[in-house]
């Protein structure tokens, strides 16, 4: 055993370390038929992404690396282009740099926004939604990566909104496409919050509480469109989820089908039709090389739990 020793402590440490430098990994996936240009933004205090922003065309994927510990959200931009001048910008949800890459720039409302706050190896869990508080633009689904069998208490679910909210938008929530399309095409849907600035529903002023701020017509709306997100700012019952174990990595899909989203049982959704009927995923190196760290680490740990975790 001499030997034996010294050999399953060095690979419980190796274990440890591979797990705490581990990056998690957004696998991003645009299922639309229209390219979409992702947007990224990590909150105050949180590292930057790999990158923070890129075109991803119809079909196609790339995987983006955060910190094991880190908060921040995603969003998908549509209609973008680049002018004369070498200036980039969307139509919908632009970040307002410039160009491709956000660089610390948030969504411009109307945005479906996902928003991650991950545990990394702390053991805490990992917080996750999408959020239509800053209204709609592009259907979206997140899901932790290859999760495990739900547990009884709900956890590690997807959640998302793959309704195309804009083809039942309000008339006074429509973000009209720009010209040479049809004047009565919808391309976001507005929030209340932005389009009437009222407090009410914003959440603010005298309505700046839990208890004071109630759902609205036009939250119900969300609501009923899409279940599992959020509708107003404290719609956090039924669209908060949590995941003790993803893996370190989360699915973001743009225009997903509907089969990883359990059913919200809302009737009032069912006209609205799903954004698309399949979901596709393509590998890429980044992805490749995040896959062969991850395969290492599970033999490790698979090594070290056969034996003894004494010897660490």
């Amino acid at each position: 055993m001499g030997g034996l020793v010294p050999l399953l402590s060095l690979l419980c440490c190796l274990t440890f370390l591979l797990q705490e430098a581990a990056p998690a990994t957004f696998t991003i996936t645009n299922s639309c038929d229209y390219t979409v240009w992702p947007g990224i933004l990590s909150n105050a205090g949180a590292p930057p992404p790999s990158t923070t922003g890129f075109a991803l065309p119809p079909g196609q994927s790339l995987a983006v690396t955060v910190a094991s510990v880190w908060s921040g959200r995603i969003w998908g931009r549509t209609l973008c282009s680049t002018d004369s001048s070498g200036t980039f910008s969307c139509a919908t949800a632009d970040c307002g740099s410039g160009a491709a890459e956000c660089s610390g720039r948030g969504a411009a409302p109307p945005a479906t926004l996902a928003e991650f706050t991950l545990a990394g190896g702390t053991g805490g869990d990992d917080f996750y939604d999408v959020s239509l508080v800053d209204g709609f633009n592009v259907p979206m689904l997140v899901a932790p990566d290859a999760p495990a069998p739900a547990p009884a208490n709900g956890s590690c679910q997807a959640t998302g909104c793959p309704a195309d909210v804009n083809r039942a938008c309000p008339a006074e929530l429509r973000v009209a496409a720009p010209p040479p399309a049809a004047a009565t095409a919808a391309v976001a849907c507005r929030s209340a919050c932005e389009a009437f600035a009222e407090a009410e529903y914003c959440c603010s002023g005298a309505y700046g509480s839990p208890a004071a701020c109630a759902p609205t017509p036009y939250s119900r709306f969300f609501k009923a469109a899409c279940p599992a997100a959020y509708s107003y700012a404290y719609d956090d019952a039924t669209s908060t989820f949590t995941c003790a174990a993803a893996g370190g990595g989360y699915d973001v899909v743009f225009c997903p089908g509907t089969s990883r989203l359990k059913s919200g049982g809302n009737p009032e959704a069912a006209g609205l039709p799903p954004s698309n009927p399949t979901m596709e995923f393509s590998g890429d190196a980044g992805s490749s090389l995040v896959t062969s760290r991850n395969t290492v680490v599970a033999l490790l740990m698979a090594i070290v739990s056969l034996t003894s975790m004494r010897w660490c």
